[in-house]
């Protein structure tokens, strides 16, 4: 079974910066892809930023490249995504997403495309 545990997410003014962070709990981690998405209330869940396994190949939405990046941690277990330049549209629950991939490759954005899912983070942006 895998587990993902995400965490970093609280209130912050327009303009500031976070950093949410997503724990998979599988000892291969590298066998999987890992994706952020989000949803407001009333709202689709959203597609935000996808990692391949080996952490080379990366994928953002256009509403957030340039503002926020994707990467993997030396633990080698952890995904993060850094979060700049903050807009109240932003405001949304963020999940962390798993899909088993080749290593190099990046799923495709719809959220069909991950089987494993966190519980996720409240981030509120206020204007």
């Amino acid at each position: 079974q895998v587990q993902l545990v995400e965490s970093g997410g609280g209130l912050v003014q327009a303009g500031g910066s976070l950093r949410l962070s997503c724990v998979v709990s599988r000892r291969t981690f590298s066998d999987f892809a890992l994706g952020w998405f989000r949803q407001a209330p009333g709202k689709e869940r959203q597609f935000v930023a996808a990692i391949s396994g080996s952490g080379g190949s990366t994928n953002l939405a256009d509403s957030v490249k340039g503002r926020f990046t994707i990467s993997r941690g030396a633990a080698r277990n952890t995904v993060y995504l850094q979060m700049d330049s903050l807009k109240p549209e932003d405001t949304a629950v963020y999940l962390c997403a798993a899909a088993l991939r080749p290593r190099t490759v990046i799923p495709g954005t719809g959220d069909y495309e991950y089987a494993y899912w966190g519980q996720g983070t409240q981030v509120t942006v206020s204007s």
